[in-house]
């Protein structure tokens, strides 16, 4: 399955620099896992993590400009670490497969002469067949101010001695345009340069990064929105607010019948109390949830159904989606539900995340110690405040005396409740 390997944030709100897994430059240090978590406690920048995957998927959705302005972020002045004059950057290391090298992107974000944010320069790499683990990979992308060079197809590019390149150095490639590459220049440099570049199919790699951007799926759920009343008319996917949960379970009893059957049941038995969920169309055409709780003769509808039975519902169908999205991201999962649904749930999270080929990757953001319970160290990462007010981050399997008594039978989310996970 595609993975994220690691990403650093650079001067995105609290986020002045901070880096999860892996990165091109990092070969020592472990690859993020198929299940991460981050805990922390309020304020430490936990929403502020979970929205720079927001920003950037909306970057790629609708440009930097408007990103700036979704989901409440206020403009490009107020999502700019306080103090720091240097662009936001973002840095994605990815692997499709395996067997296949991973792809590096790099994007850094600032305001142009007007005080537009635009996209300042996109780097997309990737090292040579046999090439040294330790050695630059090659770029394949390179753009900076909406100009610049793409190589196409699997093509190298070329081996950037610096992290950016000046503009007469741009200008230089451009003029050498070959059968190999071609020169680039996007009418609009608030634009992410991989959403043009990537519907063209002579860019196959970045046309496959820019599909991998956009399945990632973040949970916006509220359970007031998964009890509205849809039109009916079958769905493939969840929205990110929950609010078409009886559209795909129409979909699903519709494409698969028996899977959908079993996998209705192996819910049921995971919420207290419901032994069947069905859906009903109703005359004036919306579609009706209902929830057959045990000692009951008559369903109960969605809207009757408590937040928690709702959100667990809401999770457990988003993982048994057919085609999954290759990058969930859930903010806590927590909120709402009963402290023995916690560590189930975790469990069919890891389960998913884990389970071979064609699965998500899943991250999440939690200060409830009881999901913890059920991760192991090289999965949970710890956010905390620096003296300067801005985040910094740690993988708790990096303290040894952590690992050591989890090896003994010691629960993590006991150890992070009894300050054990604290930085001394």
């Amino acid at each position: 399955m595609t993975m994220i390997e690691g990403f650093r944030i650079r001067n995105y709100k609290a986020l002045r620099d901070i880096t999860l897994g892996r990165l091109w430059n990092e070969n020592s240090t472990e690859k993020l896992t198929p299940l991460t978590v981050v805990i922390g406690k309020n304020g430490t920048g936990k929403s502020t993590l979970f929205d720079a995957f927001g920003f950037l998927l909306d970057c790629l959705k609708f440009g930097v400009e408007a990103a700036c302005e979704e989901k409440g972020r206020g403009g490009f002045e107020r999502i700019m670490s306080k103090g720091v004059q240097n662009p936001i950057m973002f840095e994605v290391c990815y692997q499709e497969e395996n067997n296949v090298r991973p792809i590096t992107y790099e994007v850094s974000f600032a305001l142009d002469k007007h005080n537009r944010p635009y996209v300042r320069s996109e780097r997309l790499r990737q090292r040579r067949k046999g090439q040294d683990a330790n050695e630059r990979p090659f770029s394949f992308l390179i753009l900076e101010n909406g100009r610049g060079v793409v190589w196409k197809g699997e093509y190298e590019g070329i081996q950037e001695s610096s992290d950016q390149l000046v503009l007469a150095e741009i200008d230089r490639l451009m003029s050498e345009e070959s059968g190999k590459s071609e020169t680039v220049e996007l009418d609009d440099y608030r634009k992410l340069g991989i959403a043009t570049l990537g519907a063209l199919k002579q860019h196959p790699r970045i046309s496959a990064f820019r599909q991998f951007i956009e399945g990632w799926y973040l949970s916006y759920f509220t359970p007031d929105a998964a009890r509205n009343l849809p039109l009916a008319g079958p769905q493939k996917h969840l929205s990110v607010h929950g609010d078409n949960i009886g559209n795909v379970v129409q979909f699903m009893e519709r494409e698969y019948p028996e899977q959908f059957a079993k996998i209705l049941d192996d819910i049921a038995g995971k919420i207290p109390g419901i032994n069947k969920i069905s859906s009903e169309r109703m005359p004036d055409g919306r579609l009706l949830l209902k929830f057959n709780d045990k000692g009951f003769e008559d369903a109960f509808s969605a809207q009757q159904m408590s937040d928690g039975t709702l959100k667990v519902f809401a999770y457990l169908l988003l993982l048994s989606d057919p085609n999954p999205h290759p990058f969930l991201c859930i903010e806590e999962p927590e909120n709402g539900l009963y402290h023995k649904l916690m560590e189930v749930l975790m469990q069919q999270f890891r389960a998913h995340a884990t389970d071979g080929k064609g699965k998500s990757q899943i991250f999440i953001t939690t200060h409830q110690p009881y999901l913890v319970d059920a991760l192991e160290p090289d999965e949970v990462w710890i956010l905390e405040k620096g003296s300067e007010g801005f985040s910094k981050i740690r993988r708790a399997s990096d303290d040894p005396l952590v690992q050591s008594l989890v090896n003994e039978g010691l629960p993590l989310g006991s150890l992070w409740y009894s300050d054990y996970l604290e930085e001394v």
